[in-house]
């Protein structure tokens, strides 16, 4: 796991402009979307094991500007290890690399283990219940507005129970610590995951029959461009559907790598759609192959991030 050596130091030292010299049109184009980079891109793969500082550095090299961040890539045990004085720190490190934080993804992946949020075990859902309470202020406290629901291993259905009753569990488990979340300026996002991943909320429509149960004004949900593999509607109409409730929007290529042609080509029109509709949140890169290591992930991937901002006009 990555050591939180070098968060209380707070800043990195050097320059951390992006380098490079950019058109007019292309910053104007840039300007109108807000690219974020997942922190797990820089604590996975070759070379991964990068202090919180080098995230920073890395992410502001490439050109984002801000993080997404997974907390298993922070811990041992859990985010409670992580005192108020390296928080402090965490924030001052963000804020000297001219980064904002989106909050948190992954919530669930371990450390801690053995969580679980729609399990009919009363128990385990208690004690998972805490944790989320625990991850909420850890995410108030580096500023993060966002909590994304991913971690389809702890929410899928157990111990022969009813896809019914796994919702039903889902919808009260964010209900439980809605309040918590709306008093810490965050809100809580249910994603969409596909079929293979897991059987509970495979598409929008069955993540806002979630949010619906739930009720609550700091629970919501986004959309994942990979994680549409089991709608049946073009990724444009799909947001021009929920756009009201899409507050953030993660981004990879369709098979989880970095982006490239087949995103540039097939993704405009999404990034048209959340353009002419208003769309102001962040899109975070985030993908699951790291094998070409997380520089060349970050800045080829911006690359493409910035050429689909330039065709979203």
């Amino acid at each position: 796991m990555q050591l939180l050596g070098g968060v209380v130091g707070g800043g990195i030292a050097g320059g951390l402009g992006v380098g490079c010299v950019e058109s007019s049109q292309s910053q104007q184009a840039e300007a109108d979307f807000k690219f974020a980079l997942c922190n797990e891109i820089l604590t996975e793969g070759p070379q991964g094991d990068r202090s919180w500082a080098e995230q920073c550095r890395v992410t502001a090299d490439a050109g984002y500007s801000a993080l997404e961040i997974a907390p298993f890539t922070l811990v041992d045990e859990g985010v409670g290890e992580i005192s108020a004085s390296e928080r402090r720190g965490m924030v001052r490190t963000m804020r000297d690399a001219g980064h904002d934080c989106v909050g948190l993804h992954w919530l669930l992946s371990p450390p801690p283990k053995n969580l679980h949020f729609t399990t009919p075990d009363d128990e385990v859902r208690a004690r998972t219940i805490d944790y989320m309470h625990s991850l909420i202020d850890f995410c108030g406290d580096l500023g993060g507005p966002y909590m994304i629901f991913g971690s389809p291993s702890q929410r899928s259905t157990v111990d022969g129970q009813t896809l019914a009753e796994a919702e039903e569990n889902f919808a009260e488990g964010l209900a439980q610590v809605g309040d918590h979340a709306r008093d810490r300026d965050v809100m809580i996002l249910v994603e969409p995951l596909t079929s293979n991943q897991t059987d509970v909320v495979n598409t929008l429509s069955e993540a806002m029959g979630v949010v619906k149960m739930a009720d609550h004004p700091a629970i919501s949900t986004m959309f994942d461009f990979h994680n549409t593999a089991d709608e049946t509607a073009p990724l444009d109409a799909l947001i021009e559907k929920h756009i009201d409730h899409i507050h953030h929007v993660q981004i990879q290529e369709m098979d989880g790598t970095y982006l490239g042609q087949d995103a540039a080509t097939n993704y405009v029109s999404a990034f048209q759609a959340f353009q002419r509709l208003g769309y102001d949140g962040w899109i975070s890169l985030e993908v699951f192959d790291f094998s070409p290591g997380g520089e060349t992930i970050a800045r080829e991937s911006m690359k493409v991030l910035r050429e689909l901002a330039a065709n979203a006009g």
